[in-house]
């Protein structure tokens, strides 16, 4: 059985150029942006057309004419244009890049669709980026990032791979824009590595080998961690990780990596938590799931994926306060050892859960990690990240996610960062009547409860925060990708990383968290 990934395909490096005729000796596209014109003039082309007509003798703008060429954003128009400097009729890929309203939406579509069109182009040089402000900026680059995602086990190397170097030419004070692209890029790799965690295969992918991929992030930027396995988690009290986990050949693991700023920590302390489930592989336990229902179950670990990729890179954005990451590890699998319909789970801190279906297992193992970071670790805040319920994906088919939330400032700040990032989340309500399906006759809750399956899984885990300003990102809806979309690939997504580096690369990630005029129940 195959245990080794083979090379996997490596996102573009980036460089900067003050004008594009000097990046021309070696590169093989070259990318111009294209706008809607104002009153008579259709079409309007980019910095570099001009320097591209008058060093080849070509007429862009016609050729644009001639071909209909449209300038909403993510739109391409493909240009091969002989070079009379090759002296072989060599060619290069000219492509206009529709720019729209130069929105960060339509740098960041526009980004994702000119990396499509350079899979397996080695250097690319491109102008857009010198009309971009700065989150147009950093938005191109994480679309360019993350359109060139790709993910392979194939004997023959990958079907395709990304551009290997983008040049973005013609950028004003080019080295003092450095950073704004070092930030960037950060910021798509950590959607890049979420994506590659949760498209590892299962066979591969277990609690142990997530661990080791904690091990190997903390040692590469700087961070702490720790890791419980099977016998320390039983002997702590971790009762929900514990028991999802028992069946499997591969047991459970508690990951805990940590952040501290450079800097001098603030003076006000706090420390946000994020804890991330990471079933490495859902079956669904005894309360199995149906044939179609496992096939996209070795993403059930996106959330864990999401908090170990936005740990990776919270030095790079410049977070000023301190961040945990926590991911509850465990495969749900089935065997003599398995837990029981009517099983009743002790979860660290002492609450109970009568298990009523093995395959609400999710809402278990979060549970112990939340109330082990409210017992132990003093946060401001704590935000949960799971492909929790099919409910939420029912709610709100598969380009959206949902959260939960019981503060408002910290509401505030998720959906500002998710704007930001351009991962749509939408709030749902903690609907306090819906408590009563919780009750359990044995035990303090009952793990799926049914009726509105989003927002009693969110009651449930509300239980396990103690009052703590705390936020739960549902993203079953989004955790897979049908098809490719924009800075999507088909598969799993990784969303939520980007959000999450959007809030606490902020200045101030804790403003209005926790003011008791603005908490709601």
């Amino acid at each position: 059985m195959a245990r080794e990934l083979p090379a996997q395909v490596a996102p573009p490096e980036f460089s900067l150029s003050a004008a594009l005729p000097h990046t021309l000796g070696d590169v093989d596209v070259v990318a111009v942006p294209i706008l809607p014109g104002d009153g008579e003039a259709g079409l309007v082309l980019g910095p570099g057309a001009a320097e591209l007509d008058q060093a080849w003798g070509t007429d862009l703008l016609a050729l644009a004419d001639e071909l209909r060429a449209e300038p909403h954003a993510g739109a391409l128009t493909c240009l091969p244009v002989e070079r009379p400097d090759s002296g072989d009729g060599r060619q290069v890929l000219v492509i206009l890049v529709g720019l729209g309203e130069q929105s960060p939406t339509d740098f960041r579509r526009a980004g994702a669709a000119l990396a499509r069109a350079c899979v397996d182009r080695n250097r690319v040089a491109t102008t857009v980026a010198s009309i971009a402000d700065e989150p147009g900026l950093e938005a191109f680059v994480v679309g360019l990032v993350l359109g060139s995602f790709g993910f392979h086990w194939r004997s023959t190397g990958p079907a395709a791979r990304a551009a290997g170097h983008v040049v973005l030419a013609g950028v004003v004070a080019a080295g003092e824009r450095a950073p704004e692209v070092v930030r960037a890029r950060a910021i798509g790799l950590a959607g890049w590595r979420a994506r590659h965690l949760a498209t590892v295969p299962s066979n591969l992918k277990n609690p142990e080998w997530l661990a080791q991929q904690a091990r190997t992030l903390a040692a590469e930027h700087g961070l702490r961690v720790s890791v419980w396995d099977e016998h320390q988690l039983a002997a702590e009290g971790f009762g929900g990780i514990a028991g999802v986990g028992q069946a499997s050949v591969s047991p459970p693991r508690l990951i805990r990596l940590d952040y501290d700023p450079p800097t001098a920590p603030r003076k006000d302390g706090g420390r946000v938590v994020l804890v991330g489930k990471g079933i490495t592989f859902d079956s669904g336990g005894l309360s199995i799931k149906p044939a179609e229902g496992m096939l996209t179950m070795k993403r059930d670990m996106t959330g864990g994926g999401v908090v170990l990729a936005t740990m990776a890179a919270l030095a790079a954005v410049g977070c000023p306060i301190s961040v945990t990451g926590l991911v509850a590890a465990a495969e749900n699998s089935i065997s003599g050892n398995a837990l029981r319909p009517g099983d009743v789970i002790r979860h660290y801190g002492g609450r109970t859960s009568e298990v009523t279906n093995t395959d609400a297992e999710g809402r278990l193992v979060l549970a112990d990690a939340l109330a082990y970071a409210v017992a132990h670790l003093d946060p401001a805040a704590v935000v949960d990240v799971a492909t929790l319920t099919s409910a939420m994906k029912v709610a709100l088919g598969q380009r959206t996610g949902g959260y939960f939330a019981n503060d408002e400032g910290l509401a505030d700040h998720l959906s500002n960062a998710s704007a930001a990032a351009g991962e749509p989340l939408w709030r749902m309500p903690l609907h306090a009547e819906y408590e009563d399906k919780l009750s359990s006759k044995i035990a303090d809750a009952d793990n799926a409860p049914g009726g509105a399956g989003a927002i009693t899984a969110a009651l449930f885990l509300q239980h396990f925060v103690a009052g703590v300003p705390w936020a739960h990102l549902d993203i079953a809806s989004v955790g897979d990708s049908p098809s490719d979309y924009h800075e999507w690939t088909a598969g799993p997504t990784g969303f939520g990383a980007r959000s999450l580096l959007a809030w606490l690369g902020s200045a101030d990630p804790l403003q209005g968290i926790g003011a008791p005029d603005r908490t709601r129940s």
